[in-house]
């Protein structure tokens, strides 16, 4: 880890990026030998509960990112690709993203993602997930100190068979515009719906409890529910 001298315990929390492995990642099994890369720019649940998410592909020819799509359409563990229009590829800025970049919705199943492992013990996204050479690079805000950081991260470890190393953190306050100030944003409905299925399990694996339930628990139906819910994740996890 680098920052070792950083303040402990900061109440701003923690500004860090981690580099992740997890068996049956679809992103991370296609760029392993591959040229080129991803970019995950937000994650959403949908209604019939799969995992739908935004990328960008980019690599230094047409020929790497179509070698590169072709895989993700090729993957056991992705239900279906759709390309879009282009939304973020005209303004990548890391250095890896080469001349051509692609705009794709990916959906697959819960069962291999991560993102709730992170998201329900409080990280939220700072940045866009990097995937290359076979890893992920998740740029993150943490609220918490460094010893329970520690614990949380070794539960997803646990949780998840996932290899998870700190390759940056600093203590001081996540800038003006991070996902963190989102969190304001959040309307009261969507803050309870969102702080009741962290609480409840919602996002945990195996899921401990489901959309209906937790629509009982707060008196609404689950239509309403859930779309109190979406519109938190939305807002929460959408750079």
């Amino acid at each position: 880890m680098s920052d070792s001298a950083a303040p402990v315990g900061d109440a701003s929390g923690l500004q860090l990026t981690l580099k992740v492995w997890h068996p049956g990642c679809w992103s991370i099994e296609v760029t392993e030998d591959r040229p080129g890369g991803l970019l995950a720019h937000a994650v959403y649940r949908t209604a019939e509960d799969n995992v739908r998410s935004l990328f960008t592909a980019y690599g230094d020819t047409t020929a790497e990112v179509d070698a590169l799509v072709d895989a993700i359409r090729d993957s056991e563990h992705t239900n279906s690709v759709l390309e879009l229009e282009e939304r973020y590829g005209s303004s990548v800025s890391t250095p890896e993203a080469g001349g051509v970049a692609r705009e794709l919705f990916v959906e697959e199943t819960p069962e291999h993602s991560v993102n709730d492992a992170f998201v329900s013990r409080g990280f939220l996204h700072d940045q866009p997930i990097r995937i290359v050479d076979g890893e992920e690079f998740w740029p993150v805000f943490y609220r918490g100190s460094r010893a329970e950081l520690e614990a949380t991260l070794e539960e997803i470890r646990e949780e998840r068979d996932a290899d998870i190393e700190v390759t940056r953190i600093s203590s001081s306050g996540p800038p003006q515009g991070s996902t963190h100030r989102r969190v304001d944003r959040l309307s009261e409905a969507q803050r309870d719906a969102y702080e009741l299925a962290r609480a409840e399990g919602y996002y945990s694996w195996p899921r401990q409890i489901t959309v209906r339930e937790l629509a009982e628990k707060q008196e609404v139906s689950k239509t309403t529910f859930l779309e109190h819910l979406r519109k938190a994740e939305s807002k929460l996890l959408d750079p």
